[in-house]
């Protein structure tokens, strides 16, 4: 007995300090999405890649430095280097360099690049936004999937207890003559049914937060518990579509990116244009040398030879494209092309965004309504199906009856649920098109 007790105690202890398993948020579960999605991480590396492209561009206005060192063995008939005279004594040669050049002028090249990476790199934090926005909303969909999903099961299996207490109710009253076997055996065909219906809602939901771990990149083998609690539905929002439209194009991702890739393409359109400009650059070098015969003596030292073989050189170059092969005016057309599908897609982003924010509004207000006459749908039919019951009890209607009734009101409990998760979600899309964060950072 002291043994048993003092399992007790200790499985008490136990259940008293293990954690509890965390609940998780539409927030929640979207800011773990946008920090562990593998789509938002591969948009940050291209990210990456502009700021590498930038300083690229910033390092084309720096001079460029090289050095050379050179080493030469003349064997037979050669030039000697100390009488400029034939020899043919081997003769061991060492040269040594260092050259520094930078561009004065190209067509404002440089210039360009460096202002088209640094919209580059513009781009490419839009692109991040929009990934992690995209991702978001995916999440958030899906989150409402699988939340309706666990309130589907819910309803199934309360369908399923009340259709086990008619059962055992219709046998008690069979028992006592007041109902037949035929409605007992309708009412268990119903039970049966709603056993179905139980299982196949357990694997519906399986599959939604398998979907929605797979959009948040969570392990799939690990539980994840959503927080089902009642969700808040808005009234009816008035907007104008059209100054909410021109709000969002101030600030949508998509739209964003769609204006800077159009400047990306104009800057190379310009720098296309500079190639057909000449190009000047300067430099300056210093070089030096070493030589010994072999075999002969009295030749001076590396240090002697390093220092008196020194010299220094200053040029500037000045190239002036001519003929390429048509390579300039190629590319200078390709350009174009690039401008004139840049502004297109600007224009057909600015044209799906309006789209959007018309279909949400116009569905957003739809779901107000609905989720107004669906509310009233169920409490009529939890009326009708608490009258057929006890009219079922009192010998006045069919099995048949009641199940229709209660199958009536599981579906319109169903489409409640729904109306009201779907004005949540399309809530919460509307207010993101209003400016409004699309999650809450914690």
């Amino acid at each position: 007995m002291k043994r048993t007790l003092n399992l007790f105690v200790m499985w008490a202890s136990l259940v008293a300090t293990a954690p509890a398993q965390r609940v998780w948020t539409a927030d929640q579960c979207m800011q773990y999405a946008v920090e562990h999605n593998r789509s938002v991480r591969a948009s940050k590396l291209t990210l990456a890649d502009y700021e590498t492209e930038r300083m690229r561009a910033a390092g084309a206005f720096l001079p460029s430095v090289g050095g050379s060192v050179g080493g030469q063995v003349n064997f037979g008939r050669a030039i000697d280097p100390e009488t400029n005279t034939y020899t043919t004594v081997s003769t061991l040669y060492n040269s040594y360099g260092l050259s520094a050049s930078i561009p004065v002028f190209d067509g404002l090249q440089r210039y360009n690049d460096l202002h088209a990476a640094r919209v580059s790199v513009l781009l490419g934090r839009q692109g991040v936004l929009a990934q992690q926005e995209q991702v978001a909303q995916q999440v958030l969909k899906q989150y409402v999937d699988a939340v309706y999903q666990t309130g589907a099961l819910r309803l199934a299996r309360q369908k399923r207890e009340e259709s086990m207490a008619l059962l055992v109710q219709s046998r008690a009253m069979a028992e006592v003559g007041l109902r037949s076997e035929a409605d007992t055996a309708q009412i268990r065909a119903s039970y049966s049914s709603d056993d179905c219906e139980v299982t196949r809602q357990e694997g519906l939901l399986s599959n939604a937060l398998l979907a929605l771990k797979t959009l948040m990149n969570y392990p799939v083998d690990e539980p994840l518990q959503l927080d089902t609690a009642a969700v808040p539905t808005s009234p009816l929002t008035v907007c104008r579509v059209g100054e909410l439209y021109a709000q969002a194009c101030g600030w949508n991702p998509s739209v964003l990116m769609a204006g800077y890739s159009l400047k990306v393409a104009r800057l190379g359109l310009r720098s296309a244009r500079g190639a057909f400009f000449p190009s000047l650059s300067v430099g300056a070098g210093i070089s030096t040398s070493y030589y010994r015969q072999v075999g002969a003596r009295g030749t001076t030292g590396f240090g002697g030879q390093f220092r008196n073989n020194r010299g220094e050189h200053v040029y500037a170059t000045l190239s002036i494209p001519v003929f390429n092969r048509l390579g300039l005016l190629a590319n200078l057309r390709r350009q174009r092309n690039n401008v004139e599908r840049a502004r297109e897609t600007l224009g057909q982003r600015q044209d799906d965004l309006r789209v959007l924010i018309e279909q949400t509004a116009s569905d957003q207000r739809n779901s107000c309504m609905e989720l107004q006459k669906t509310a009233a749908r169920v409490e009529a039919d939890s009326v009708a199906s608490c009258l057929t019951r006890q009219k079922y009890e009192e010998g006045l209607a069919s099995a048949i009856e009641v199940q229709t009734a209660a199958v009536t009101l599981l579906q319109s409990r169903a489409q409640l649920l729904q109306s009201r998760l779907q004005n949540y979600y399309l809530t919460r899309i509307l207010n993101y098109y209003k400016g409004m964060p699309l999650w809450t950072e914690e």
